[in-house]
């Protein structure tokens, strides 16, 4: 298989299928913390976006499933521009925190709506594709007056 795109070093753009993949992953496993009552798995969930945010797509572990399984066995995606999913991921990150400490403090209402809160748009955007932190990130660059404009696309080969 030929990538337009090569997932670890062309930063800028991401397989559209990859952040999908990563949403549902942490959608998933929010909603079975919350579910069981493991709220260390919300503070494990925080940490893997912190690697991946930090160090690159290599330290995320459902983008490298995505990219080193599925992505190979079924094609690549189309390409979008990476800073609203990064936005979005960084948005997860702050509320998967949020849940996390509010558990630990002995708020368990706070951090079951707080974890809640994370599955369910997660899931809504490995669901549907429309991505709710995504969108914020495109409007917050529209009220800020320099409207999103994706970055150039490589042309698909």
């Amino acid at each position: 298989m030929r990538r337009s795109a090569d997932p670890y070093t062309d930063a800028a753009v991401i397989d559209s299928r990859a952040p999908r993949t990563n949403q549902a992953v942490v959608g998933v496993l929010a909603l079975l913390a919350v579910v069981t009552g493991w709220w260390w798995l919300l503070a494990l969930l925080a940490l893997q976006l912190a690697l991946g945010l930090t160090f690159g797509r290599r330290f995320c572990l459902p983008c490298v499933v995505y990219f080193e399984l599925l992505q190979p066995r079924f094609g690549e995606g189309p390409l979008e521009d990476s800073r609203p999913p990064r936005a979005a991921n960084v948005v997860g990150l702050v509320v998967l925190g949020l849940a996390s400490i509010a558990y630990a403090a002995g708020l368990g209402t706070a951090g079951a709506a707080l974890g809640l809160l994370v599955a369910a748009l997660a899931l809504l955007a490995a669901v549907t594709g429309f991505c709710t932190g995504c969108e914020a990130y495109k409007l917050a660059c529209l009220v800020r007056g320099r409207p999103f404009v994706s970055c150039p696309l490589p042309p698909r080969v």
